[in-house]
């Protein structure tokens, strides 16, 4: 990462089918969501489109907004996240659909610069 992106909060990260890096401080899913995935997801309250600029593409801050623990990828009983500390269930993309979690992931400001590179910040 360059100095000027460091300074600028900015994260770049080449896609791969499952992500997880930092960004200021904090976890980052990068996951690539299957078609049959964003078809099931699709029926669910704020859609998809709602929350991505790539149908595809899935790029929630990971962490649990209840109190800030590190959510587990791919676990849980809604194919998505789980955080075991309190037990906040989410989708695979990023909603919370049991527990005291009060909100969806959370999605930060991102954009594709090329097909295969993301910026987040």
């Amino acid at each position: 990462k360059s100095l000027s992106e460091e300074s600028m909060g900015r994260m770049k990260q080449r896609l791969e089918s499952r992500n997880i890096c930092r960004w200021r401080g904090k976890p980052i899913f990068v996951r690539h969501q299957t078609q049959k995935e964003i078809e099931r997801e699709s029926g669910v309250p704020q859609h998809d489109l709602d929350r991505v600029k790539k149908p595809e593409w899935l790029v929630p801050i990971g962490v649990c907004t209840h109190l800030g623990c590190a959510p587990i990828a791919n676990a849980g009983e809604c194919g998505g996240h789980h955080c075991p500390c309190h037990g906040s269930h989410y989708d695979a993309s990023g909603r919370v659909r049991k527990g005291p979690a009060p909100a969806n992931l959370e999605i930060p400001n991102y954009e594709f610069i090329e097909e295969d590179l993301v910026v987040v910040g």
